[in-house]
């Protein structure tokens, strides 16, 4: 926590530890390390509460380090620690998560011998969050107990006359004002997409039966050089189609994409479609760098292997993208592709036209891809690819490709990801003579379906 960082600058200053200071400055000035910042804290605290919010996690066992069914243990949360978190909440009009998160700290610093924060600033920020999401009578006791506690506080008298003004005009007489306090009133903001991308990050969208028993396996052999050496292909969705391919690259080939990576990770960043601008948003947190196929044989291995699974032309795709996601990590729903008409002016190669995603690890719990509108859920499979398409054959975007990265909850999330645009495609995916024509399967150009396999599981998964 930046608070704590604060701390150690004081005793570092105060014991006059000049040797330390020096190397900590040489570290942060040639090394480029940075020291926690406000910014830090915020997106840290917003990050828990993202993951509270898409696994309905209990603030309580949030605080006292228990992560759902996982085995790994957090330190416990003080009261302070709570405290900031709420106050994040509160600095973004979050009242419902300043509310949670404030009544923690009360509870804990209640409990602590050496206090760990101010229960006068808990209160005060309790009370107007209770007051903002219509307890009035509530807000009105707790700045009582703070009015109590402080009769000189800034706010405390002011405060209890307004909350007295307000329940007055609501036609409360005053002797009622304190007496037949209502149930907590704590909703939090409703919105349907959310809802459903939370739903879909628990997997607790219910399956379509009839669409799953349409569903099959199969060994992609369409290309000479995969007679010998078949892709491993599962159907994940038709109409449209999603497939994931298995064991689509090696434990070895990762370890060389992650090390050639690392040195070049920073923040990932989007296309301000209001602006044109290129910057980071908070809707997308994460590392990424880019690896060109000069870079190493890997790469360049790796790139001929995506042309052969998609059959799509790789000449006029982007370079990969690797992307680390740490706890909290996440990309909120959104499409790859642009949605301007006017695409070939911005960029030669067109509009991107399909997106491969290689799942380089396996979080604990949470990470995978979600497509919305499809109602559909993938977890993160290590050493497979999933692989759609964002344009229709017509060249229309298709708006059913609209996914997000659900947020990373225990473990570590690496990617790589390659999106391949319009130009060059005009051989391998041609248009239809329907405007509405799609594939029933990787590279469909009106041949018979594969034949079809029960079940093709992942090497892991076979030992």
């Amino acid at each position: 926590m930046t608070t704590d960082w604060n701390k150690v600058i004081k005793i570092m200053r105060s014991n006059s530890a000049d040797d330390f200071i020096r190397n900590v400055t040489y570290q942060r000035i040639v090394k480029r390390i940075n020291y926690p910042t406000e910014v830090d804290l915020s997106g840290a605290a917003i990050g828990i509460l993202r993951l509270q919010d898409t696994y309905e996690m209990n603030t309580k066992d949030i605080a006292d380090g228990k992560i759902l069914n996982s085995k790994m243990r957090t330190v416990a949360l003080t009261a302070e620690d709570c405290f900031e978190i709420g106050r994040v909440a509160y600095s973004e009009h979050d009242y419902y998560h300043a509310i949670l998160w404030m009544q923690e700290a009360r509870e804990r610093i209640q409990k602590e011998t050496k206090p760990t924060a101010n229960l006068e600033s808990i209160l005060d920020h309790l009370a107007f969050s209770l007051y903002k999401q219509g307890n009035l009578k509530r807000a009105l006791l707790l700045t009582d107990e703070l009015y109590r506690m402080n009769p000189d506080h800034p706010r405390a008298k002011g405060n209890v006359r307004w909350y007295e003004d307000l329940l007055e005009d609501e036609g409360i007489r005053r002797a009622d004002m304190r007496r037949k306090v209502p149930p907590m009133n704590n909703p939090r903001d409703k919105s349907n997409l959310k809802d459903t991308y939370e739903a879909l990050c628990r997997q607790e969208v219910p399956i379509n039966t009839k669409a799953q028993s349409r569903l099959y396996c199969y060994y992609k052999m369409d290309r000479p050089y995969l007679r010998l050496a078949p892709f491993k292909v599962e159907i994940v969705h038709q109409n449209p189609l999603v497939v994931l391919f298995r064991d689509i690259v090696s434990d070895e080939e990762m370890r060389i994409i992650e090390m050639l990576a690392v040195p070049k990770l920073a923040r990932a960043t989007v296309h301000n479609v209001v602006t044109g601008n290129i910057e980071t948003a908070f809707y997308r947190t994460s590392q990424s760098s880019w690896l060109g196929s000069t870079e190493h044989e890997v790469v360049k291995r790796i790139n001929k292997r995506l042309d052969l699974a998609t059959n799509l032309e790789t000449e006029t795709a982007e370079e990969l993208q690797v992307q680390n996601y740490g706890i909290g990590g996440h990309y909120e729903p959104h499409y790859d592709c642009s949605r301007r008409e006017n695409v070939f002016e911005k960029t030669k190669n067109g509009n991107r036209i399909a997106t491969i995603l290689i799942y380089m690890t396996e979080p604990e719990i949470g990470g995978g891809t979600v497509f919305i509108d499809l109602k559909t859920s993938v977890s993160c499979t290590k050493n497979a690819a999933l692989f759609w398409y964002n344009l229709m054959r017509s060249g229309a975007v298709d708006m059913r490709s609209y996914h997000a990265a659900c947020p990373v909850l225990t473990g570590t999330k690496w990617t790589a990801n390659k999106w391949f645009h319009e130009s060059g495609q005009e051989w391998r995916r041609p248009c239809g003579l329907n405007q509405l024509d799609q594939e029933r399967y990787v590279g469909d150009l009106g041949a018979p379906e594969p034949k079809r396999h029960l079940n093709i599981r992942s090497e892991k998964a076979r030992k």
